[in-house]
């Protein structure tokens, strides 16, 4: 969602990134035909675009006093795009890492941490119909999330992040962390912002996996060690991958769905030109 908004115009502010389009009234129309294009293009999920109204962020930024408004903002366009479509579509609260994206430093005020995710909920609750832990780089890190949400009584999708092989961040392996969390009984699990290459190495573990299983693809070049975000736009320093067509997207899905992964869909670069490729998984 925030990829696809900078690429239709919206002009990042710092590291909000995508989240700029919250601050600024003349985005919110772009936020609610992103939505929208996803739900024509066949999502039966849509993603609220608070991926970069995490506190951390509003902090470095200078907008705190936004903060809360970011957050309610997303919930509400998110609401709008669902009605405007007339379909029954879910909608996925986007709690991302509290600290840094693809990294299993927590920082050492972990009340920080929790509170971040806390609060973000608190804000999008009423306009969700879960909540989906964006991009985790540990164990720990989702521990601290599903701790902090839980007076919210919602259901819980967990992303996990890949960074090298079947490995988090963190240096745990994928199976490892997911075998743990299955005593929370989330809706499921999903390889997280991921590439097809780390993702058809974790997929091998799938029939260990009692809960549902699936993945968000990315299409991006190149995520270097130890990356963190700074004011430009993330694309100029990770890249788009050219190879990754919506063509080849489907034959990728294909072949992950006959290996038993049934929560199927994209992250970043991915449009909405690759996910209506996926109709055909439906039939």
């Amino acid at each position: 969602m925030g990829q696809e908004l900078l690429n239709r115009g919206v002009r990042p502010y710092r590291s909000l990134w995508g989240a700029s389009a919250l601050l600024f009234k003349k985005y919110h129309n772009t936020i609610i035909n992103t939505h929208l294009d996803f739900i024509k293009a066949g999502a039966e999920v849509i993603v609220t675009n608070t991926f970069g109204s995490r506190m951390r962020r509003a902090l470095e930024c200078n907008v705190v006093d936004k903060y809360a408004h970011m957050n309610i903002t997303a919930g509400k366009l998110a609401k709008i795009a669902v009605k405007k479509s007339k379909k029954k579509i879910y909608i996925a609260g986007s709690l991302p890492p509290q600290n840094f994206t693809y990294m299993s430093d927590l920082g050492k005020d972990l009340n920080f941490i929790k509170n971040g995710f806390n609060s973000q909920a608190k804000y999008l609750n009423k306009y969700v119909d879960f909540f989906y832990l964006d991009v985790m780089s540990s164990h720990k890190e989702c521990i601290i999330a599903i701790k902090a949400i839980k007076s919210f009584k919602k259901r819980i999708l967990i992303g996990l992040h890949i960074r090298k092989g079947n490995k988090l961040p963190s240096g745990e392996k994928f199976i490892d962390v997911v075998k743990k969390l299955e005593k929370y009984k989330p809706l499921g699990f999903v390889a997280s912002c991921v590439s097809t290459e780390d993702l058809s190495i974790v997929i091998k573990d799938i029939k260990k996996i009692k809960s549902p299983f699936g993945f968000k693809i990315n299409a991006f070049k190149h995520i270097p060690t130890g990356w963190k975000p700074d004011a430009t736009n993330p694309n100029l320093q990770l890249g788009t991958r050219k190879d990754l067509t919506p063509k080849k997207f489907l034959k990728m899905c294909l072949k992950f769905n006959k290996m038993g992964a049934n929560i199927i869909g994209g992250c970043c670069e991915i449009k909405p030109a690759h996910i209506k490729k996926l109709e055909v998984l439906k039939k």
